[in-house]
């Protein structure tokens, strides 16, 4: 009887976390299929924080690129 119990609470359980795991949005890491998975940290002149190349705000060209944690500390360091 118990292990009855069990198999229906673990069904339940079961039942309530599939469809919350099939939403999650599957996340793309450019060069996860060769294998590569680098990403160089850069830091924020204006806050002094680390953040990942990738995810950080770019302001500038190519010889003279800042890197920022948001768009406020880009605007910020626009204003100075």
């Amino acid at each position: 009887m118990r292990f009855a119990l069990l198999l229906a609470w673990v069904a339940v359980a079961v039942a309530l976390l599939l469809p919350l795991l099939r939403r999650r949005p599957a996340v793309a890491v450019p060069g996860a299929a060769a294998g590569i998975l680098r990403d160089e940290l850069v830091k924020d002149p204006v806050c002094q924080t680390y953040i990942a190349r990738s995810r950080a705000v770019r302001v500038g060209g190519p010889e003279s690129t800042r890197y920022f944690c948001s768009a406020e500390c880009a605007r910020r360091f626009a204003e100075r």
